[in-house]
């Protein structure tokens, strides 16, 4: 008789991992025709083929009787009901995939799988600082990085597409934790033909907006530059519009005569030795951006970030050792 319920009690627990796997499986097919619009896309992302993924989301809408998706529009569209679905679709499959992480933040384990965004301006100077480290260190972690502005990866990071990122804070966002990483200051970038060439140290009195060659709108620096500028720069007082996200270009342009620039203290570390003639300091207490790590509150591979954090810690405090800061807020106001 005890064998024979053992039996129907595997047979239980087998039959119900298979209906909760299905489950699962195709709230993970709705979420990816929600996010792509298309089927045949979101069956090639999910990796299984068309017929079974519209099989699939049609035997959950069936279930529910209701329309999750508007098939009569190009591209297929969310109905009102279905995005109440899709919502809380994204809570039911991100909760189901941390419970490995629960597991694994239990023993201890430092792997798998770790997304990680990282804003443009500071991508190209801190990943080569840590990347290496970071990957010898910890082997069994299989690191994504993606490139994407502030916006995007707070998006993301509310979405479970990010474990976690590197940005400008503070951003005052209420789901999010921030740990700050440094202090990193601002720096004048200042050929010898302009008017403020003779000065040995800046202060924020010294900047003129208008002066200044500024990156594109949507980088968190160009906000933050106009911020310590305490001015707005006024459409109309420019003699030409620059749409460019890179620091480089920036340099170029000053080095023609047409503006100082300012620049985040490790991107300097990377011109010329030539071009590091033309980089001035502020007077302490100098402006700079707080860098930090970011994540939801309720994320659970903290022990992945973790090791990150103390490995980025450890190498950029022998970079920067600026100690009397003001932050400069990222935010745009």
């Amino acid at each position: 008789m005890t064998v024979i319920i053992s039996l129907i009690d595997s047979f239980c627990i087998t039959l119900m991992c298979k209906i909760l796997a299905m489950t699962i499986t195709q709230l993970q097919y709705v979420l990816a025709v929600a996010e792509y619009q298309n089927f045949t896309l979101a069956a090639e992302k999910s990796f299984v083929t068309q017929p079974t993924l519209s099989m699939q989301v049609q035997k959950l809408e069936d279930e529910l009787d209701v329309l999750i998706f508007d098939r009569s529009k190009k591209p297929i569209s969310v109905t009102n009901v279905g995005k109440k679905i899709v919502a809380q679709a994204k809570v039911i499959v991100n909760e189901a995939g941390r419970i490995k992480d629960i597991v694994d933040q239990d023993k201890g384990f430092i792997g798998g799988d770790f997304t990680l965004g990282i804003i443009p301006t500071v991508m190209p100077t801190l990943l080569p600082m840590f990347l290496k480290t970071f990957i010898t260190r910890y082997p069994k972690v299989n690191l994504i990085i993606k490139e994407q502005s502030t916006e995007s990866l707070i998006k993301n990071i509310q979405d479970g597409h990010l474990d976690a990122a590197i940005a400008a804070t503070p951003l005052e966002i209420e789901f999010i934790k921030e740990r700050p990483l440094y202090y990193e200051p601002f720096v004048g970038y200042i050929t010898s033909e302009h008017r403020l060439s003779s000065i040995k140290e800046l202060t924020v009195e010294d900047l003129d907006v208008s002066d200044i060659l500024l990156l594109q709108d949507g980088h968190c620096f160009r906000d933050g530059v106009l911020n310590l500028c305490k001015t707005p720069k006024k459409i109309g007082e420019e003699h030409f519009k620059l749409q460019s996200g890179s620091f480089e270009t920036l340099v170029n342009l000053s080095n023609e005569g047409l503006g100082m620039t300012l620049l985040p203290y490790l991107n300097s570390m990377e011109l010329s030795p030539e071009n590091k003639k033309n980089i001035k300091h502020f007077k302490e207490p100098s402006p700079a951006r707080e860098v930090s790590i970011i994540y939801h509150k309720n994320e659970l591979k903290i022990q992945i970030t973790d090791a990150l954090r103390d490995v980025i810690t450890s190498i950029v405090k022998g970079a920067i050792t600026f100690q009397d800061v003001k932050i400069i807020s990222p935010l745009s106001k």
